[in-house]
């Protein structure tokens, strides 16, 4: 891992800059929003609000540390010599966005080189801000361990629950095909569960239960910029993530509270959301 990296400093950046751009978000939000292009499919769309709120993103950070990499959703990669990279997710939960519903985020995590890491990068700091309430969750690595907060108080999961009493949250994926072969897996886990919650943005599932308000989150699909910031935050309020081969060869995301991990992943292996033969989780 980069010696020498501030990540207090990492994340007070993170979080300086997720304000301003939600802060544009909502005057996108204000005029109007309409879909400037699509992406893997006809319902994966991309706002102007995505690309504007990429773009100050981009900027802001050049601007404050440009010898950093940086790679974002909507943009092309930038090459860095520093041994730090921005992850970007300028609108987490566009869709929501797009329909006027509340829960949509823009994330910004901070990465350094890790030859320990599956990828070669680890999440040092991290931030996940909620456009239209402004609540903001943060992360950081202090002595190796996470340290995070919502609104500047300490995150923290909810007490361990038996299977049977845990409030699962979900995704889908764009794909037709994949959609229906999780709506199976979904048929099988849900007797199995509480409940189940579809809010549409991994970041802010993935925080709601790092700060105590979920059980699990088990999604296939996810990207990078979907979960660099709030799978540190997750771990801060002390759960523990995964990423697995999904049943279609895309990245499946399992989170639970540590003590109840092993027996949600369990479950989600038997419900089908696993490619066969996968599993052993790899992430942090």
């Amino acid at each position: 891992m980069t010696r020498g990296v501030d990540a207090r400093a990492l994340a007070a950046l993170s979080r300086e800059v997720a304000a301003e751009a939600a802060a544009l978000v909502r005057e996108h939000a204000a005029r109007g929003v309409e879909v400037a292009a699509t992406k893997s499919s006809d319902v994966d769309v991309v706002t102007a609000a995505d690309r504007a709120s990429e773009e100050l993103l981009r900027a802001r950070l050049t601007a404050a540390r440009p010898d950093d990499a940086i790679l974002g959703e909507e943009g092309e990669d930038r090459p860095g010599t520093s041994g730090v990279r921005w992850v970007l997710d300028p609108i987490d939960g566009t869709v929501n966005f797009l329909y006027g519903l509340p829960r949509h985020a823009v994330s910004v995590a901070a990465q350094v080189q890790d030859d320990a890491a599956p990828d070669g990068w680890s999440t040092v700091a991290g931030t996940v801000l909620e456009v239209p309430t402004g609540s903001t969750w943060s992360a950081h690595l202090e002595d190796g361990r996470p340290v995070g907060t919502r609104d500047g108080a300490p995150v923290r999961v909810r007490a361990p629950q038996p299977l049977s009493l845990m409030l699962v949250a979900t995704g889908f994926s764009y794909d037709r095909d994949v959609r229906r072969a999780q709506a199976e897996s979904l048929v099988r886990l849900l007797p199995q569960v509480r409940d189940i919650r579809r809010l549409g943005s991994c970041a802010l599932d993935l925080c709601l239960l790092g700060s105590g308000h979920l059980d699990g989150y088990v999604e296939e699909g996810v990207n990078l910029w979907d979960h660099a910031a709030a799978a540190l935050i997750a771990r801060a309020g002390g759960a523990r993530w995964g990423l697995l081969a999904g049943a279609s060869g895309r990245d499946l995301l399992v989170a639970a509270p540590e003590a109840s991990y092993d027996t949600f992943l369990e479950a989600v292996l038997e419900a089908g959301y696993a490619r066969s033969g996968d599993t052993s989780p790899r992430g942090e």
